[in-house]
């Protein structure tokens, strides 16, 4: 399978109402951490996630977290 693009380093923080959303997998949106249809052509999809309450999240950057869509820390062994 192909690898994604590192969009950041670090991860998006940020405060969601509830709701779905669709995270970014292939690193190429240029709305992240959300998809915006840049995956088109490639290996990849986007992951739909659902907030039942409005909450702080961090949402992977990195594109290597092993809890997606949000940050495990991947990101400080890049």
């Amino acid at each position: 399978m192909a690898e994604p693009v590192i969009a950041d380093t670090k991860p998006v923080v940020m405060e969601l109402e509830a709701g779905d959303y669709y995270w970014c997998t292939c690193g190429q949106s240029t709305n992240q951490p959300f998809c915006n249809g840049a995956h088109k052509g490639t290996d990849f999809t986007p992951m739909k996630f659902t907030l039942e309450e409005k909450k702080q999240v961090a949402l992977c950057a990195c594109k290597h977290t092993q809890n997606a869509p949000f940050c495990d820390g991947s990101h400080t062994k890049l």
